[in-house]
């Protein structure tokens, strides 16, 4: 208890809980009121969204070519905690694995029918624009925003000896003002925490209607209540054992899991199809990534960027407090080459095949009607993945393993969601082997289902998904003064 800072931990808890309950209470009120701020945000300031994005992918790709590329986090003499397999699993498994088991099917499926853009009775150019769509939104453009402030993170705590917090980003300025201070991580906390919350609870729907799809269970409110229960348990255990003994052998299973349901895709569904897909998508992606990437559809008259690209970019600056912070804290000893290698384009290159391979075995599916996955895609994308594997062999059992995989990405979104809210609400972490307060870390972990579980029954999970969505702009104008921050201390750091 004594390395917890009360000011932020009890204000945090206080605020959350009170947020929560105003939601559950008013859950369709406060969706309509956030949808309609989402709207007004994504209308006036949707130029600046998609500037934010490609700025930040440019910082970092422009960060590798400079004379800081060498500089290590942590000091010259710095080694690498943990290996490459383990830091990529940990990274990975913490800021996206299980929006690609979510989305890997139901997106390209849903660009199909959904994308104003697209050209009837042109197959060739549909499908590669509902890939390409995807990889836009999962690839590059995202990485970049954890990969900027992931280094900000990593370089004002292993480099200058600043706690582990968003307010360090910012200089002594604002780190000396207190209250300012505090209130900054205190945002910081609650979109962490919230951010998971929504993530585990719509999580548990995709379980529990893959519980339903493959065992004919029927869904109801109690089962949901047991996975998150579950979830919640393991998350606890694994988020109290510490980094090493819980979220690093969660994120190898991940990966093993991961790896394996990939390589059943491949090689059991259309591989010569999906083969030459990936070729064409790659070429495609390159070729017009300018243009998707700057796309802000001020001559369509229509609203789908809106729920599409404008959502994942302010999603994805959102979530950049939590998993910058995750990332910077097991990439100690690595250059900021590596770091930007690691954290940039390998995600990416993982977001290409898994897109490649699981949207166009479904795409080859909907071309080929070989099975109702564009009906299923429409009535219920939480049961997309399921639908998928029913023209496969040993459909059940792969199935299962899915089921597995989703249970077991949730838990280590949960566990290190919970592992920074505790390090946000910490006095003074600097440490790499300072786990911070067990007490602290098991409080929200319990804190993450507990929330999970009210607003599934309260219906509140949309409206506060879109809440952390809308919080997600002012962050990225706060990430754009961190890397100022940041750029203007390399020289001093290179000088040494």
């Amino acid at each position: 208890m004594n390395n917890i800072s009360k000011p932020r931990f009890i204000s945090s808890v206080l605020l959350i809980l009170s947020i929560t309950i105003i939601v559950s209470l008013n859950s369709a009120v406060s969706k309509e009121f956030f949808l309609d701020l989402q709207s007004f945000l994504s209308k006036y300031l949707g130029w600046m969204i998609i500037l934010l994005a490609n700025g930040f992918l440019i910082f970092s790709i422009f960060l590798v070519f400079t004379k800081y590329k060498d500089i290590r986090l942590g000091g010259s003499n710095a080694k690498p905690t943990y290996s490459y397999i383990n830091w990529i699993a940990m990274l990975f498994s913490a800021g996206l694995g299980i929006g690609l088991l979510f989305y890997g099917v139901a997106e390209p499926v849903m660009h199909l029918s959904s994308y104003p853009g697209m050209v009837e009775g042109d197959t060739s150019f549909n499908a590669g624009k509902a890939i390409g769509l995807a990889n836009l939104h999962w690839g590059l453009h995202g990485w970049a925003i954890y990969s900027s402030l992931g280094l900000c993170f990593a370089f004002a705590t292993y480099n200058k000896n600043l706690p582990f917090r968003v307010s360090s980003l910012l200089g002594s300025r604002v780190a000396n003002n207190k209250p300012l201070a505090i209130t900054i991580d205190i945002i910081a906390i609650i979109t962490t925490v919230f951010g998971v919350t929504t993530s585990l609870g719509l999580g548990t729907e995709q379980i529990s209607a893959g519980i339903s799809h493959i065992f004919l269970i029927e869904e109801t409110f109690f089962n949901k209540i047991i996975i998150i229960t579950v979830i919640t348990l393991i998350g606890l255990v694994s988020v109290s054992l510490g980094l090493d003994s819980g979220i690093k052998k969660l994120s190898q299973i991940n990966m093993i899991l991961a790896i394996c349901l990939l390589s059943f895709v491949f090689f059991f569904g259309p591989t010569v199809f999906i083969l030459n897909a990936l070729i064409q998508n790659f070429g495609a992606y390159v070729n017009t990534l300018i243009e998707s990437a700057t796309w802000t559809e001020v001559y369509d008259g229509s609203s789908w960027q809106n729920g599409w690209t404008l959502f994942y970019y302010s999603w994805w600056f959102a979530w950049a407090p939590f998993v910058s912070l995750f990332i910077a804290r097991i990439s100690y000893g690595r250059s900021i080459k590596e770091f930007i290698t690691g954290v940039l384009f390998v995600p990416s290159i993982i977001v290409f095949l898994w897109m490649g391979i699981f949207g166009n075995a479904a795409i080859y599916q909907v071309i080929n009607e070989t099975s109702q996955i564009a009906q299923v895609v429409n009535n219920n994308f939480d049961v997309a993945l399921f639908s998928l594997f029913e023209v496969y062999p040993l459909t059940k059992f792969i199935s299962i393993v899915s089921l597995i995989l989703i249970v077991t990405f949730f838990v280590t979104s949960s566990d290190s969601g919970a592992l920074v809210a505790s390090m946000l609400s910490s006095k003074n972490q600097t440490n790499i082997n300072d786990d911070s307060p067990i007490l602290s870390r098991a409080t929200w972990a319990i804190l993450l289902g507990i929330l999970a579980g009210v607003l599934l029954y309260a219906g509140g999970l949309q409206a506060l998904q879109t809440s952390v969505v809308i919080t997600g702009v002012p962050f990225a104008i706060i990430v754009v003064f961190a890397c100022r921050k940041f750029y203007k201390s390399l020289d001093k750091e290179l000088n040494k």
